[in-house]
Parts: structure tokens; C-alpha cells; sequence
């Protein structure tokens, strides 16, 4: 069984690659058109790739399931 914390799911990953995609190229140029704009893309995914970092999960199981206990308790007792 495999358990995603809250705050820290592999979306929050993908959202992050796809701001450093705005921050680190996008927002640094103009581009004519689509095609520019997708061979900066295509550009900067290759480099990102030439040095991948992998990503090591550092929360154990325990702390996890505490932390989504915490959250239905509070979201039970929240009201509408």
C-alpha cells in the first residue's frame, strides 16, 4: 500500500517542474510563435534531463498516517 501525504503529492512535484519551466524559460524570452515556443520547451526538458535528481520521500509511514488522521479530524469537525 503506498500512501501520498497531504502537501506533498507527486502533483505538487509535477506543478513545481512546470513553474521552474516558467521562471527558468519561458518568462525569460518572447517567442514569434507555437513552434518556438514548444522547441523552448522541448530545449530546456532535454537539459533538465541531462542531470536528473531523484526525489527520496523522508517522511516515515507513521509520521504520514498521523498527519492524515490530524487532517480527517479536523476537516469532520470543520464547519460548512
Amino acid at each position: 500500500m503506498h500512501f501520498t501525504p497531504p502537501g506533498a503529492s507527486w502533483l505538487n512535484m509535477v506543478e513545481r517542474f512546470f513553474r521552474d519551466i516558467s521562471d527558468k524559460r519561458i518568462h525569460r524570452d518572447s517567442f514569434t510563435g507555437m513552434a518556438e515556443l514548444e522547441l523552448a520547451v522541448d530545449l530546456y526538458v532535454a537539459q533538465h534531463n541531462v542531470d536528473p535528481k531523484t526525489f527520496i520521500w523522508t517522511a516515515s509511514a507513521p509520521d504520514i498516517l498521523a498527519k492524515v488522521t490530524r487532517a480527517k479530524v479536523t476537516l469532520a469537525t470543520a464547519s460548512p
